[in-house]
């Protein structure tokens, strides 16, 4: 929770007035990040991972949807688990015809326990069309420092397992690759619906 709120303020901290050619602020219940200073470059994000069916995914091979990315964990008890119900939930508020336009990614900062046989019994699970993303420790950190997202392990003392810290948003990035939204852990289902539908609609 305490990266949470870190980035929540971060983000806060990077919103700046736009130029005349930049995406209209949009009116939605998380936090619209279209003109946030630390994102708005000349190049776009980037994401070089492969997915829980063994193909090597880019944020370009999802162009024409929204994509919906967040970074967790398998093993995560309780952050993970919600957010990935939570969206589902929303998806299903949605008209059918939208919610095929939502492609959900979940990047595991775990890739030395989050196998590709993890993630694809783990992420499906909380609905078929989520896909699960891995890759090596050094391509992991550089998709999280691409979106600002830190995480690191935590052992409790005595523990023979460990846990891991991480930030626990959502980027929403528009059809064309451009980061539009942010929206904090335990947003309700029908408000990322909301926002959601506010995107597309904007398109």
């Amino acid at each position: 929770m305490q990266f949470a709120r870190a980035i929540g303020v971060l983000l806060a901290l990077l919103l700046t007035g736009c130029g005349a050619d930049a995406p209209a602020s949009l009116q939605v219940k998380g936090t619209d990040i279209t003109h946030a200073r630390e994102f708005r470059v000349s190049t776009p994000r980037k994401l070089a991972l492969t997915d829980h069916d063994g193909r090597a995914v880019g944020l370009e091979t999802f162009k024409g949807k929204l994509v919906v990315l967040f970074f967790g964990y398998t093993h995560c008890p309780d952050v993970c688990p919600t957010t990935l119900s939570d969206i589902n939930q929303a998806l299903k508020l949605l008209p059918s015809a939208e919610a095929e336009m939502v492609q959900v990614l979940f990047v595991t900062v775990d890739p030395e326990r989050d196998t590709p046989e993890i993630l694809k019994a783990y992420v499906p699970y909380f609905n078929p069309g989520f896909l699960g993303l891995y890759g090596t420790p050094d391509q992991v950190a550089q998709a999280a420092r691409e979106f600002r997202v830190v995480y690191r392990k935590h052992v409790e003392p005595g523990a023979t397992d460990y846990l891991v810290d991480h930030s626990a948003g959502s980027y929403v990035l528009d059809p064309s690759g451009r980061l539009r939204l942010y929206m904090p852990y335990a947003m309700k289902p029908a408000d990322v619906a909301h926002d959601l539908g506010v995107l597309l609609k904007a398109l």
